[in-house]
């Protein structure tokens, strides 16, 4: 169930290109699995800012987002000390143990900009339970990426991408999986939903999808990011965002 409740901004910093990690101090207690997402409520703004969690402990977490819009520039400017209210514990989340993930030897996290940040705390789960992944990650140019050494400090083997070649392989990160030969067992995907669905056609074993979509309340009130699936519309802030790849329906390309 989430929780509302205020938060101490402990650090705001630029970390790539337009994108910055903010560390918030309060009551972490809600989020109990890597995936999940807070709501950011910001002054003079009318609907929250939902963004995932990249890593958390008793009292902190971290979240790592990118300028996008007004919003997410206002945060940009704030300092330490400043005070934010957040919705935490919302979404699914992603499951080590669940299906055929249980089983995996192999695992590998895929991500696309920001959706690299949520698998930081899912690969330290993996790698706590002696599965240490392999990461493939994607960003547009080199300004763009982060955290290659924070995987590599996990012991994750790390395979980037760039669209302009400026770092890793040229191209997007299913050309990464398979260039750099990751042998996996079942994967973990967090991105847009162009990465998402060539991931889906690309890699053959089961898997996890996190989707990024505009959301209204944040916790399945509004049904405003409802998506279908093999059993029906599924809300991405309450059923999602992670999705089992067997059951996603893909809306049809014009």
């Amino acid at each position: 169930m989430y929780k509302q409740g205020w938060f101490t901004i402990g650090e705001n910093r630029p970390l790539a290109r337009e994108v910055y990690r903010m560390t918030l101090l309060g009551d972490t207690s809600a989020i109990t699995a890597p995936g999940q997402f807070v709501n950011i409520a910001l002054a003079g703004r009318f609907l929250r800012r939902p963004i995932s969690v990249c890593d958390w402990r008793e009292g902190e977490l971290t979240i790592i987002y990118k300028i996008l819009g007004e919003g997410t520039r206002q945060m940009s400017r704030m300092a330490p000390g400043e005070e934010l209210d957040l919705l935490t514990g919302l979404g699914n989340g992603f499951g080590t143990r669940r299906g055929a993930a249980a089983g995996s030897k192999k695992p590998l996290l895929i991500g696309g900009g920001v959706g690299v940040p949520p698998l930081y705390r899912l690969a330290k789960d993996l790698a706590a339970e002696g599965r240490a992944p392999t990461v493939a990650m994607g960003f547009a140019s080199a300004p763009d990426a982060f955290y290659e050494e924070e995987f590599r400090a996990l012991g994750c083997r790390v395979l980037t991408a760039t669209a302009d070649g400026t770092l890793g392989t040229r191209g997007f990160v299913t050309d990464a999986i398979r260039e750099g030969g990751a042998g996996y067992d079942y994967y973990f995907a967090c991105g847009p939903l162009a990465m998402l669905r060539a991931v889906h056609g690309a890699c053959p074993t089961s898997g996890q999808l996190s989707f990024e979509e505009r959301m209204g309340c944040g916790f399945g009130g509004c049904m405003g990011c409802s998506c279908q699936t093999i059993s029906g519309p599924k809300r991405i802030c309450r059923e999602g965002p992670v999705l089992e790849k067997e059951e996603i329906l893909w809306p049809t390309q014009k």
